[in-house]
């Protein structure tokens, strides 16, 4: 286990986790990453763009909230569960891995059979959220588990597991537009590539921080990929994120104040790509988590875009 003040690991100390809960919660807290909210934020607002691009009543605020809160609570209790299972996976190769060698299973804090107990709760809950849904988003939102599943095997046998990421994250694309609308529409299917693009970019700023370990032990990644074309990369996929966005946004009619708003969300893609130090965990590990601003900045650019109609 790492020393605590090894600045390497991605949990924090010293913090409210240690200063306010009892030892025997702590890992569980360490285990769903709530006291790392950027996973779960990251997961939420494709699901918050997609209710915002296909809401058609804007003064009816209690649908709109409803389905906001249902996605926000719905996202940090099944991020929470893909962090259980994800750890489950990989808490042989965590141990290995400067970042994650301090990670609850890895540092042997609790069992793998506790973790899962924990995580088959949590999915428990995440049922009880989805239903509250209509039919059609049960069965999408059901359908996200193979590739929940997936996902942390893929970076064992191939350099894109931000692909699937992509596609796993991004399902809430999906999942928004059919709980508000009714039916899978195409914008939704847009917005949905849109989504998967930006987390080839992000998720691959998020692996530069691990490169040289990943090496080692194995683990690919598009970091490793296209380390020696990084910035190339990720000018390419923000590209398309923007187009993409831009097509959604097309879609559905929105006002000039949408086309303002996503020129100040572009900016914001730049200044990651121009500014990053790929030799810098801490820089690497600050763009990925200023995603958070890009995202809001989309969101707002849409809302903006509809309540100008």
């Amino acid at each position: 286990m790492k020393n605590e003040n090894n600045h390497a690991s991605d949990i924090p100390r010293k913090d409210w986790v240690e200063k306010l809960l009892p030892n025997h919660i702590q890992p569980y807290i360490r285990l769903s990453r709530i006291d790392r909210p950027t996973g779960a934020w990251l997961l939420l607002f494709p699901c918050w763009w997609s209710v915002a691009l296909a809401i058609k009543d804007w003064n009816n605020i209690t649908e709109l909230l409803n389905l906001f809160i249902l996605f926000l609570f719905g996202a940090i209790i099944m991020r929470a569960a893909g962090c259980c299972l994800n750890d489950i996976f990989d808490h042989k190769l965590d141990a290995h891995v400067a970042r994650t060698s301090n990670r609850p299973i890895a540092a042997k804090l609790i069992t793998v059979k506790q973790a899962s107990i924990f995580m088959i709760s949590l999915c428990g809950l995440g049922l009880i959220i989805l239903l509250q849904f209509n039919k059609l988003t049960i069965y999408f939102g059901l359908a996200s588990i193979i590739l929940v599943i997936i996902y942390p095997l893929t970076k064992r046998f191939t350099y894109w597991p931000q692909l699937i990421l992509g596609f796993t994250f991004n399902w809430g694309a999906l999942l928004g537009w059919i709980a508000t609308a009714g039916e899978l529409q195409a914008p939704a299917v847009v917005l949905y590539a849109a989504g998967i693009f930006w987390t080839l970019g992000y998720d691959t700023i998020y692996a530069l921080q691990d490169i040289n370990d990943d090496v080692k032990v194995g683990i690919k990644s598009l970091a490793l990929k296209f380390q020696n074309n990084i910035h190339l990369f990720l000018c390419f996929v923000f590209t398309i994120t923007i187009i993409l966005m831009l097509m959604a946004g097309y879609m559905v009619n929105l006002h000039w104040l949408f086309y303002f708003g996503i020129s100040i969300t572009a900016i914001h893609a730049i200044w990651q790509v121009s500014t990053i130090n790929i030799n810098d965990p801490l820089d690497c590990l600050k763009k990925f988590k200023s995603n958070q601003v890009f995202s809001w900045l989309f969101l707002l650019s849409i809302i903006f875009g509809k309540i100008s109609i």
